[in-house]
């Protein structure tokens, strides 16, 4: 079927709307793009924390802006049924990322800026399960960096590594330092205690400096039994050479769950930059033994007058010293993988 002639006033017309689409995307994009920006930035300010909520359809907008973009954005992957499995520590990472970006917004807070260099977002399984298939996210916890330049949301973008939080808020700073070259600034936590709660307490100290003066000066306290001061000292013992002060710090889990296999508890988490609670413990545990023989040994076996005794005892005491010795050497070499070999003299 062949065309039918054009008129001359249909050729005018085509031209002329030819002419306004060719020009249309280079005056509507950066409106757009502004637009986009401006919303991003409105929903920033509602939020307490800076964290805005993600969802398919504003994932989608933002993807449309041209790259490079003019900001990067952090995402935090989250799913709401899991909050109740404590190896994975979803609320404390979500508290942290929460923190990261008040801290950042509070440090690199500018009137005259009109938006954001970084946007922090949380985004929640169940509501937008096509953007986690877009990002082939199939375990959490799960942390990405979407840099100004990435258009393929896999390969483009930047998975923050356990390792990046497990320190976490300072860990994640470091790392968006690290990827993007932006100050997060320091970590502005809230206080542990409120003022009200340490008057409260200041007041019951106050209050009761009168009777235990009384109690010191008639000897009748739980400060003056021997077996006391044993266990705390075993206890402070423990508590130092455990790594327990890192754990409470650092928030860090006793186990999380292997990636390669969700079904399975990793207790041992091999690589120097990251110490779960359970090795802590169990190297603890090891250094406890190892004390209390050494103790043993000074102040009880050197009492028994039997020889023989004391030998068989010391016999066992330096087989369990050194096995103890043994695992806690094989254990760091595994984790951080520095070998530590035992040096014999050359005429042995």
């Amino acid at each position: 079927m062949s065309l039918s002639p054009i008129s001359t006033t249909t050729a005018a017309a085509t031209a002329v709307v030819f002419l306004i689409f060719t020009l249309l995307p280079h005056h509507v994009t950066p409106l757009h793009s502004d637009s986009i920006i401006s919303d991003l930035s409105a929903l920033q300010s509602e939020s307490p924390t800076g964290v805005i909520h993600l969802t398919d359809a504003l994932l989608r907008r933002i993807l449309s802006l041209p790259t490079p973009r003019p900001f990067h954005f952090l995402i935090f992957f989250d799913a709401k049924q899991l909050h109740s499995k404590p190896e994975l520590s979803l609320p404390t990472l979500k508290s942290e990322f929460s923190l990261v970006s008040s801290s950042f917004h509070s440090n690199n807070y500018n009137p005259n800026q009109q938006q954001s260099a970084l946007f922090f977002f949380e985004i929640e399984f169940q509501e937008s399960q096509s953007s986690f298939a877009l990002f082939g996210v199939n375990s959490l916890p799960h942390i990405r960096l979407i840099p100004p330049s990435a258009t393929d949301l896999k390969s483009d973008s930047i998975q923050m590594d356990a390792s990046d939080y497990s320190s976490l808020a300072e860990s994640m700073s470091e790392f968006i330092e690290s990827r993007t070259k932006l100050s997060v600034g320091p970590i502005a936590r809230p206080p542990l205690i409120s003022k009200k709660l340490m008057v409260f307490i200041g007041a019951v100290i106050v209050i009761m400096i009168p009777f235990i003066v009384k109690r010191l000066i008639s000897g009748n306290t739980i400060f003056h039994d021997k077996f006391i001061w044993m266990a705390g000292s075993i206890f402070v013992y423990f508590f130092s050479v455990s790594g327990a002060m890192f754990n409470i710090i650092r928030k860090m889990p006793m186990f999380m769950v292997d990636r390669q296999d969700p079904g399975k508890m990793v207790y041992f988490y091999q690589g120097s930059g990251m110490q779960l609670g359970a090795e802590g413990f169990a190297i603890g545990f090891l250094y406890t033994i190892l004390g209390l023989l050494l103790a043993f040994t000074t102040h009880v076996l050197v009492r028994v007058k039997n020889r023989t005794v004391q030998r068989l005892v010391m016999i066992v005491v330096l087989f369990v010293s050194f096995w103890a010795v043994k695992k806690v050497v094989s254990l760091d070499n595994w984790k951080t993988g520095y070998g530590i070999h035992g040096y014999w003299p050359s005429s042995w």
